[in-house]
């Protein structure tokens, strides 16, 4: 009896609760919430080597399939961290400011699941910048895993950068967003189609400065630019560009009738 061909992964990669476990710390540590400011300072500090020691651990996971100084790529990410937290802060500040439901920082920072998809892109994205293979993936993995919100780590997006809700949003690979951009649940930044042979292309749309993408609208294509101070109303279809300035909306004919002029009431079952 022949056997079912199996694939085996390598074991010169990091492993996937190894990076996970990385992630959740980093976020703790850039957003730390203090009991005793007394003895914060050394646990910070503390908490910092050990960051440090667990991304060594990660890059040397990959052996010598990665031909690069890993020392030097793990100093470079934490040079960039403190820029990542100022960034992080006006996206959060941005969001308190914007959603009339938001009451604090602390709201939004502990339970917007826009922000924590955000935190985790700009964590991955200084991975990615640093050709990091595989670890910006699974960053992003994580956080759409339980967010619900799939950004790619090679994305380019402005500060700041606010999604609401965010359920279901997809911002792909070589999407470029400008500064204050704001994005409801169900957008998708797309490519036009999926062909291996684009990889090195710019396949996804670029946003431009101050534009408001509503609920469940598609923007597909390299060449698709949403002009600035543009407002993309909900559930649009766009694989062309729109000038700036620009109102676009899709207009549905919605029919309202008394009840009582059905002999038979409707109740569909789903």
């Amino acid at each position: 009896m022949s056997q079912t061909p199996t694939y085996i992964l390598s074991s010169k990669i990091p492993k996937k609760k190894q990076v996970i476990e990385f992630a959740q710390e980093l976020v703790d540590y850039l957003f730390p919430v203090v009991e005793n400011e007394k003895t914060y300072e050394a646990r910070h500090l503390k908490k910092l080597d050990s960051l440090k020691n667990q991304l060594s651990e990660i890059l040397f996971a990959f052996g010598d399939n990665y031909q690069v100084n890993k020392e030097d790529i793990n100093s470079s990410f934490f040079e960039n961290l403190d820029q990542v937290k100022e960034k992080l802060l006006l996206d959060a500040d941005a969001l308190q400011q914007f959603d009339p439901a938001a009451k604090s920082l602390e709201e939004v920072v502990l339970t917007y699941p826009g922000f924590m998809a955000v935190m985790c892109y700009r964590i991955a994205n200084v991975l990615y910048k640093l050709q990091v293979p595989l670890v910006p993936r699974i960053i992003s993995e994580w956080a759409h895993s339980i967010t619900g919100i799939d950004i790619h780590p090679g994305a380019n997006i402005g500060v700041p950068f606010l999604i609401d809700h965010g359920t279901g949003v997809v911002i792909g690979e070589t999407s470029v967003i400008g500064k204050n951009v704001k994005v409801y649940q169900g957008v998708t930044f797309g490519a036009l189609a999926v062909k291996k042979e684009e990889a090195e292309k710019k396949r996804h749309p670029t946003i431009e400065d101050n534009v408001i993408v509503y609920a469940n609208s598609t923007i597909l294509g390299g060449k698709t630019i949403i002009g600035h101070d543009s407002i993309i109303g909900g559930n649009c279809f766009i694989v062309e560009s729109v000038p700036s300035q620009s109102i676009v909306y899709h207009q549905p004919i919605t029919t309202v009738k008394n009840k009582k002029d059905f002999a038979e009431p409707l109740n569909w079952v789903i």
